[in-house]
């Protein structure tokens, strides 16, 4: 198939099937969003961030651990091209793997809190009663504390490292996605398709997992990317207060925090990761106002 036939069979008004008009629906989504250069630039950015931690292996010149103590603080160079920590590690070196560490803990804790805080919210919008109640009380309960504070207490009543940032994160990130999808859930209810769904016999769990969950994901995917850069904030923040990834893992907020006193004099070292925190941040920033756009109802 051309790719002329292909765009017309996509963008037929006369779809032959559901499988065509959920195609044609996904590439009417897509030229929309590929018509935003600013989230074009942060989809770009972002894969070029997750494909270069993962090639790290390939890509780094240096072993990010190996300490050389003759050439510590050296300046960027052909042979460190982000010169060197107080240690003497490449700075080049520890930032892609850095990425592995802070990027890998944005994703688990995406895959933890977005299934939980989807389900909270579904059941807590469609069932109602005594179940809503329950869960939003406890959902308040988590909302009224700040996220970072929060977490850490709880990496302080674990102990510090990856496994307790990540849960201490995920515990705290939640709240705000049941939120969102009790929302969507409760004006979903009382449409007219679950109404005939519910007419049919569907048990309420069938209900929540065919036709309500899957009503919600556009919103808490939306939600999610924009939270992506709140996320690496408060991973850093952990690292950076010693709760997170412990040194010498390189880790964004750990390699800052390690570095803080050369900043005046050598200010390669601290500003290295943190631009590539704030490159990330802006990143997912851009690519949730683009989805936003694309997968909003009430901004098209």
């Amino acid at each position: 198939m051309s790719t002329t036939t292909l765009r017309d069979w996509l963008l037929t008004d006369t779809p032959s099937s559901r499988a065509q008009a959920a195609w044609g629906r996904r590439y009417r989504l897509w030229c929309d969003f590929r018509a935003n250069p600013l989230a074009m630039a942060g989809l770009i950015v972002t894969v070029l961030l997750i494909a270069v931690s993962l090639l790290a292996p390939w890509l780094a010149t240096h072993d990010p651990g190996a300490q050389n103590l003759a050439n510590r603080l050296a300046r960027p160079s052909a042979a460190h091209w982000l010169g060197t920590d107080e240690l003497g590690r490449d700075i080049y070196s520890r930032v892609l793997y850095g990425g592995r560490v802070t990027l890998g803990m944005v994703v688990a804790v995406v895959v933890l809190v977005a299934p939980l805080g989807l389900a909270v919210g579904c059941i807590a919008g469609y069932v109602g009663g005594v179940a809503d109640r329950v869960l939003m009380r406890v959902t308040d309960v988590f909302l009224a504390f700040p996220r970072l504070i929060l977490a850490l207490a709880f990496v302080a009543a674990i102990k510090p490292g990856v496994t307790s940032a990540i849960a201490a994160i995920a515990l705290t990130a939640w709240p705000p996605y049941a939120r969102l999808a009790r929302a969507e859930t409760m004006m979903i209810r009382s449409s007219d398709y679950i109404a005939a769904v519910r007419l049919t016999g569907a048990a309420k769990a069938r209900i929540i997992l065919r036709h309500v969950a899957p009503m919600c994901l556009g919103s808490l995917i939306v939600r999610v990317t924009l939270d992506m850069s709140s996320i690496i904030l408060t991973a850093a923040s952990l690292g950076f207060l010693g709760m997170g990834a412990q040194p010498p893992s390189p880790e964004w907020g750990a390699m800052i925090a390690t570095a803080r006193r050369f900043i005046l004099d050598q200010w390669w070292v601290p500003t290295i990761p943190g631009i590539a925190i704030f490159v990330a941040s802006l990143a997912f920033n851009l690519l949730g106002d683009g989805l936003r756009d694309v997968l909003d109802p009430k901004q098209r």
